[in-house]
């Protein structure tokens, strides 16, 4: 029987007639040394507010005994044990046992290929607790947790709580940990494995690190810039909220083959694909740094106060991801966060928010499969642009007495999305209905251009506007640079607004819309200065005023209203001439980007050639030149920039290794040489270095081999997923991918096996962006019927960004 999702109506009438007040969860950690399961026993203590009702506790793990006040209850095999007969205080006991922590969802064992050590994670967004043992697995519902787990002797165990005790069995330890605090099921947690431990204190509080300990060394190199994070994230948000984090311990838990990170309160869980094995370039620093304040953000935001239901995941993921940001930017080394975001998540949200599957920031939640589908470029980056349009929209000092009065009545509770708006109303003195109703209640981005009339000039907006305050520069030449005249910041409420206060010369000269980046909106030039714009963007004196040009262009692009060779080579003069390192990077990922997918066939080689050419001049500044030559690994073509690259990389693996990709792809035999840096390479998983070489390679055998291991076994960590899927849809490799873009469509009814994170990873980057057409795009969304919310929603996403790039390619200058 298939395992039934959780509906709205089902979790408001549960969260209606229950009150939840403890669970007591005793687990097991002891079979995973030489099997796969993991045994717990949950004990829910809750109330009943209709005696005598019936409902339903949610348990798709194997269900060894079950009772309710004693009375023995059969499990309905559709991942539910129903609960008849309900007393006004109740007691619930189940007996469980998951044996699927290879692929299964919600609990995870992974083997350390360097020395053989077992290690395991949980991870339960959006109601994958139920996979391991019984609860009421619905965000309102918060209670205390007590985990007591019995792990092998060597193993350390990490939870929510502090200060467990630890007893000493025959051939085992026992932690038991105190009590937490009211929690959603979902933002619980234990890892366990046998842990290098890093600990610090600072303010008070009691940080901790922990890796596998093939990882030790990288862990200690990277401790003291996590620690600083951590502690400037915790200062910053306890003062921006009024709420200093309650919990003295303060865990951060890096694992193998897990997916991104996770908010667990007080013990957050990340991929430990995040402790770079090479030296982090400036781009990968930063965005550890953001999402450990994203992270943070989430123990106010979503652990503190949850939402009730998952309408409201926004306001768990887009304000976190709004507060990393803007906490980066004000408390840490990392100033140009938020032109790093317009580099990056803001370009992918512009262009999902044009496509099939964009939706509304808030929107209905008919169940949590449906949930699972919307953890994308609308909630994430787009939401995180709308709220710094509402700080903008309200002004800072407000937002924040806001965000304070909100925490302050709803703590330890759970909100909607109305509590925070009526909170921001009353700090704010505004009314925000009308602005909630645009921004979140509407999909969609607005699209401005300006008209100038002799001395008049006018934002257009095209359709009705949402309200919003955003700002206009003007520009003027100052000799080979362009610097800014006059910046007018207004209020839009209507489709057309006069710009008063611009200079004389603003009749002809660039005028930027929505410089300085406020709020979300596309944009497009006038007609008269459209070639200044693709000519002078690299000229913008700032990176924000040169990141909002960049984003016009890649909207004009992705929209066939611009050629792949007018936008690659704007954005690689502008790559020329930037000074953020917070940006360097992603340029570069575009402008390759757009040579190897967006260019035409006959135009691909001089984009490529012109995007390893500012490489090659980027690698003589020291601070740059590991990204550069990243770079020019990726784009390399010509022997001269291929013995140069072999031996500018010298002793540095990571180099090597990008190094030996390009040369395979390009037809060289480097088996032997990957065999020797194989032997040679002390990371862990650089089995996974090997696969992605022998993924580029031009070869039948190559190419199954390597579908077989990523797409069939799965036997690639999810995080490494992306890197070897890259090297395998190669661009002049059609003939042989062909069979692969339709094994594809033959597995997308099953590629939401294991949970929302791997679903979307697999349905993602194995979606061919070669050796397809338009039917085969057409195909590809019929076949989107068959598969489960998660993966519908992610390929339909993928195969719009193929078709733009497919009718991209036929376009030419």
């Amino acid at each position: 029987m298939e395992i039934r999702s959780l509906t709205r109506t089902e979790a408001e009438r549960r969260g209606a007639l229950l009150t939840v007040e403890r669970y007591d969860v005793d687990i097991d950690l002891t079979g995973l040394t030489d099997g796969p399961e993991v045994r717990c026993v949950s004990t829910v203590t809750f109330g009943c507010r209709e005696p005598g009702a019936e409902t339903f506790v949610d348990c798709a793990a194997q269900v060894r005994s079950a009772t309710l006040n004693g009375r023995p209850l059969t499990p309905a095999g559709d991942g539910r044990i129903l609960l008849p007969g309900l007393a006004e205080h109740n007691v619930l006991r189940v007996e469980s046992v998951q044996a699927d922590t290879a692929t299964g969802a919600g609990v995870h064992k992974a083997t350390d290929p360097a020395d053989g050590e077992v290690y395991v994670w949980m991870s339960f967004e959006p109601d994958e607790a139920r996979f391991v043992w019984a609860c009421f697995d619905q965000p309102d519902l918060k209670a205390p947790h007590a985990f007591t787990v019995t792990a092998p002797t060597a193993w350390i165990v990490t939870s929510n709580a502090q200060g467990p005790r630890v007893e000493e069995l025959a051939g085992a330890r026992l932690w038991t940990f105190p009590d937490t605090p009211p929690l959603s099921v979902y933002n619980t947690v234990v890892n366990a494995g046998p842990f290098h431990e890093v600990r610090r204190e600072a303010d008070g509080h009691d940080l901790g690190l922990y890796a596998r300990r093939s990882l030790a060394s990288v862990l200690d190199r990277d401790a003291d810039e996590i620690f600083t994070l951590t502690r400037q994230g915790l200062a910053f948000f306890g003062e921006a909220f009024a709420m200093p984090f309650p919990q003295a311990k303060y865990d951060q838990v890096f694992m193998p083959e897990f997916g991104g990170a996770m908010e667990n309160y007080g013990c957050v869980t990340w991929s430990d694909g995040f402790l770079r094995r090479a030296t982090p370039t400036p781009a990968e620093s930063e965005l550890l740094a953001k999402v450990l304040l994203h992270e943070m953000a989430h123990m106010w935001f979503g652990n503190i106060v949850t939402m009730r239901w998952w309408d409201d995941l926004w306001l768990n993921e887009a304000f976190a991801e709004f507060a990393c940001h803007w906490a980066a930017e004000r408390a840490t080394r990392y100033t140009d966060a938020w032109a790093g975001h317009l580099a990056d998540g803001k370009l992918r949200a512009y262009l999902s928010d044009q496509g099939p599957v964009s939706h509304p920031i808030h929107q209905p939640i008919h169940d949590v499969a449906q949930a699972a589908s919307i953890f994308d470029n609308i909630t994430y980056p787009k939401g995180a642009s709308v709220l710094q349009q509402l700080m903008t929209y309200v002004g800072e000092e407000r937002f924040r007495a806001g965000m304070t009065s909100y925490f302050a009545r709803h703590a330890w509770g759970s909100a909607t999305l109305q509590d925070l708006i009526d909170a921001l109303s009353e700090a704010s003195g505004r009314d925000l209905d009308a602005w909630r109703t645009a921004w979140l209640g509407t999909a969609g981005p607005d699209r401005f251009t300006v008209e100038r009339d002799g001395d008049t000039v006018t934002l257009a907006a095209v359709g009705v506007p949402r309200p919003q305050v955003l700002a206009v520069g003007a520009y003027r030449r100052n000799g080979e640079a362009l610097e800014r005249g006059a910046l007018v910041r207004v209020e839009v409420t209507q489709a057309r607004t006069a710009l008063t206060g611009l200079p004389p010369e603003a009749d002809t000269g660039l005028l930027l819309i929505n410089d300085d980046d406020l709020t979300f909106a596309t944009t497009r030039p006038d007609p008269s200065t459209r070639e200044a714009l693709f000519s002078s963007a690299a000229q913008l004196p700032t990176a924000i005023s040169r990141g909002v040009a960049v984003a016009t262009v890649w909207d004009m692009l992705t929209a066939g209203e611009a050629t792949a060779v007018e936008a690659g080579r704007c954005i690689t003069a502008v790559l020329a001439a930037e000074t953020s390192d917070a940006v360097i990077e992603p340029y570069l990922t575009l402008a390759a980007n757009i040579a190897e997918l967006w260019a035409p066939h006959d135009e691909r080689a001089a984009l490529t050639a012109a995007v390893a050419a500012v490489c090659r001049r980027l690698a003589a500044d020291p601070g740059r030149r590991r990204v550069a030559l990243r770079g020019l690994a990726r784009t390399a073509t010509s022997p001269k920039d291929l013995a140069w690259l072999r031996e500018q990389a010298g002793d540095d693996v990571d180099l090597r290794w990008r190094a030996l990709v390009r040369e395979a792809e390009l037809g060289g035999d480097v088996s032997a040489e990957a065999a020797v840096l194989l032997a040679d390479d002390p990371d862990p998983d650089a089995w996974v270095r090997a696969l992605t070489v022998r993924a580029a390679v031009p070869d039948p055998a190559a190419k199954a081999e390597v579908w077989q291991r990523v797409a069939v076994d799965r036997a690639v960590p999810v995080n490494a997923v992306g890197q070897v899927a890259a090297a395998f849809w190669r661009p002049a490799q059609d003939t042989l991918l062909a069979p692969y873009a339709q094994s594809y469509l033959e597995a997308v009814p099953q590629l939401h096996r294991g949970g929302m994170i791997p679903a979307m990873v697999f349905a993602s980057h194995l979606f061919p962006p070669h050796a397809v057409d338009t039917a085969y795009i057409e195909k590809a969304r019929q076949t989107s019927h068959e598969a489960a919310p998660v993966v519908r929603n992610t390929l339909l996403e993928r195969s719009d960004a193929v078709r733009r790039m497919l009718r991209s390619r036929t376009r030419t200058a």
